[in-house]
């Protein structure tokens, strides 16, 4: 459970470490004055808290907790471990990272230390330990904030001894081993364990991380990566439950990162929380997506908005500024998505290294008259109006999308069909075809219940592992809806292919075997048949052959024109559904809405793909539905159910006209919902 209050939290990362005094007295006026009641703080303190091994000073920390205690506002507190001191690094040389080329990095940037470090492992858990010590009961702490920002690899000979003891764990002997990553090819059959090494540059690798003589050990590797990392976490999580047995714990993961299995993670977090810089061209459903995912790691639980700019991001080549409203419409998104914070990073602009660039609430100048100052100001007045109404409710969503780190590495670390399909663009298009047609969606693990849902989508699912086929089957054969797409079950949980027709254990319920897929480059465009519309495809085009399935879209060129495309399967009550190949968006679009409508979950604002809806149930039952207005012209709805904006407190009548302007925002409070939509969204029609 995320941390309560009586309001969502709201403020950012504040470094006063870096500022004198007269600084700290400028920030906390100005925060109370744009509505700030939380900081994150000690993100990067480790050379201030301990500037040698023997020797720790809290001298600072203790002035900024007492402050922001003094001020009434709560923190969240980190461990400042994510990047090491300069003595450390230099102490214990060990520390220091091997990347993936085979060079040992010397002290510098951050995110700088080996997984399998012992020093680093031991100096990291002290200091959780101390802090927690210290700051446990102290009144202004709301949260821990372990590290930041996982992330990265670590290639060195500590990492390659953990690396076989992390296998021998898992596949017991040797022959197993050899067997799931099929080593008699090319003559990789190991006889001892000291004889495997990391993939790298060194090893199986060559043209990049992507490109692997062995799927099996690569993906082993990531999914070892995945736990060093999770280790370090949930060591300095035991260090801090040693002091404080009760503060939540948390560290901010970044949406669709695909170094991490964040599945892996989500049972060891006290709440999820994530960092949100999106390239802000990118659809407006991409960061739902990410905000979807996050919100399903903990089983439909709010999350935290950990960070995300007030203007503008300074790690890119170029660097947009956010347009006047944009601001509040992606905190209010993250918010109907599940969010029970907003934060951002930073409160106030550092004054040099590689981020003084990087957006903040407060600029170099200290004003409080600029329009990233005002905008955040009204997002914290908004925010109070809105009190606690919007914390710990839930999304009653009856659309799942199956979502796979193990089948997102395999299907890009594959030799064939094609290097050209991304997963997560894939993955993509199904939820903004989903979440344009007006249905709330969960992003669940495949080990996730099923039975809440109606449609289930799992597009490219690569691998197929334990009871999923059992599962979805079970789900369609009581009435619901599976939709698979090309490159769905081609392999096991060591990516190994299946000895059976393509798609693997999915076959007999998709009622269709594939026996042949063309691939070609992304300037080959294939059309496809669906009813009386014309789609395109692209880079994968897999031949289908029906075995009970009937064909409900065709290719329309090349040998295999007239061949199916599309195929539905009725199974039991319920369909299957398989798309062979790459549909463009619209085509995308067609499919989703056909599934969709059979359950009644069509929107309604399907044919506005502007306003976008979003619906939590409040704990007591409460229903709020979310409008956002992602276009710069005005859209004029008309309401079938009565309601009150909590964010202007006007009420609309059923039959009433609700206008929402340029990049605006409504929070609707449901007085009576009336007839039940299936998407758990009232009926309200577009004017």
């Amino acid at each position: 459970m995320s941390p309560t209050g009586p309001k969502i939290p709201y403020g950012g990362d504040y470094n006063p470490e870096q500022w004198p005094q007269e600084v700290w007295d400028d920030d906390h006026r100005l925060f109370t004055r744009a509505g700030i009641d939380t900081l994150t703080v000690g993100v990067f303190t480790w050379a201030v808290t301990q500037p040698a091994e023997d020797v720790h000073d809290f001298t600072v920390l203790d002035r900024v907790m007492d402050r922001a205690g003094a001020e009434g506002r709560r923190v969240c507190l980190a461990t400042g471990t994510a990047a090491l001191p300069p003595w450390l690094a230099k102490k214990y040389p060990e520390v220091n990272r091997t990347d993936f080329e085979g060079r040992r990095h010397r002290y510098g940037q951050r995110h700088n230390f080996c997984p399998s470090s012992p020093a680093y492992l031991r100096l990291a858990t002290a200091m959780a330990g101390r802090l927690a010590q210290r700051y446990g009961r102290h009144p202004a702490l709301l949260a821990w904030h372990v590290n930041n920002e996982y992330g990265g690899a670590c290639y060195c000979d500590l990492c390659a001894e953990a690396f076989r003891g992390w296998l021998r764990e898992r596949h017991g002997a040797l022959d197993a081993l050899n067997q799931a990553w099929w080593s008699t090819f090319w003559s990789h059959r190991y006889t001892d364990w000291e004889q495997i090494e990391p993939p790298s540059a060194l090893t199986e690798h060559w043209r990049g991380p992507d490109h692997t003589a062995f799927q099996g050990i690569t993906l082993d590797y990531q999914r070892f990566m995945t736990d060093a990392l999770l280790g370090c976490f949930t060591a300095e999580k035991e260090a801090i439950r040693a002091h404080d047995p009760a503060t939540p714990v948390t560290t901010n993961l970044m949406g669709l990162y695909r170094p991490l299995d964040y599945h892996r993670w989500a049972p060891h977090l006290d709440f999820a929380s994530w960092d949100n810089y999106p390239s802000l061209d990118a659809p407006l459903t991409r960061q739902a997506l990410a905000h979807d995912l996050m919100r399903g790691l903990k089983d439909g639980a709010p999350f935290w908005l950990m960070e995300q700019t007030p203007s503008t991001t300074a790690c890119r080549d170029v660097n947009p500024l956010r347009r006047p409203g944009e601001l509040r419409l992606a905190t209010w998104q993250a918010i109907a998505h599940g969010a029970d914070a907003a934060l951002y990073f930073q409160l106030r602009a550092s004054r040099g290294a590689c981020e003084k660039y990087h957006g903040a609430v407060i600029g170099h100048a200290g004003r409080d008259d600029t329009r990233v100052f005002r905008e955040v100001a009204v997002i914290g007045e908004e925010l109070s109006r809105l009190g606690g109404v919007t914390l710990h409710a839930r999304t009653p969503a009856r659309t799942a999308l199956l979502f796979d780190w193990d089948s997102w590495w395999a299907l890009e670390i594959s030799d064939g069909p094609s290097r050209l399909v991304r997963y997560a663009d894939v993955v993509h298009a199904y939820y903004r075809a989903a979440r344009e047609a007006g249905a709330d969606v969960d992003v669940i693990p495949v080990t996730a219940d099923l039975t809440p849902y109606d449609v289930v989508l799992a597009p490219v699912l690569h691998l197929i592992k334990d009871d999923l086929p059992e599962r979805l089957t079970e789900l369609v054969r009581r009435g619901g809806t599976v939709l698979a797409t090309f490159l769905t079950a081609r392999s096991d949980r060591h990516d190994r292919a299946f000895l059976t027709d393509v798609p693997g254990p999915l076959a007999p319920l998709l009622g269709i075997r594939v026996d042949e897929w063309d691939a070609r480059p992304q300037d080959v465009v294939q059309p496809v048949h669906l009813g009386e519309s014309t789609y395109a495809a692209r880079l994968v085009f897999e031949i289908v052959q029906p075995t009970g399935a009937e064909p409900v879209g065709t290719y329309g060129a090349d040998f295999y024109a007239g061949t199916p495309a599309v195929t539905r399967h009725s199974v039991g009550a319920g369909e299957a559904w398989y798309v062979a190949t790459a549909l463009d968006q619209p085509g995308v679009d067609h499919v989703v809405r056909r599934v969709l409508a059979r359950h009644d979950l069509i929107g309604p604002y399907a044919g506005q793909t502007a306003v976008e809806t979003a619906t939590r149930i409040t704990p007591d039952g409460t229903g709020l539905l979310f409008l956002l207005h992602h276009a710069t012209t005005t859209a004029r709805l008309t309401a079938h159910a009565a309601a009150t904006d909590l964010l202007t407190g006007e009420r609309v009548d059923e039959g009433g006209c609700l206008t929402l302007g340029p990049l605006d925002v409504a929070v609707l409070r449901l007085h009576q919902i009336g007839r039940p939509r299936a998407s758990g969204t009232p009926d309200l029609r577009r004017k």
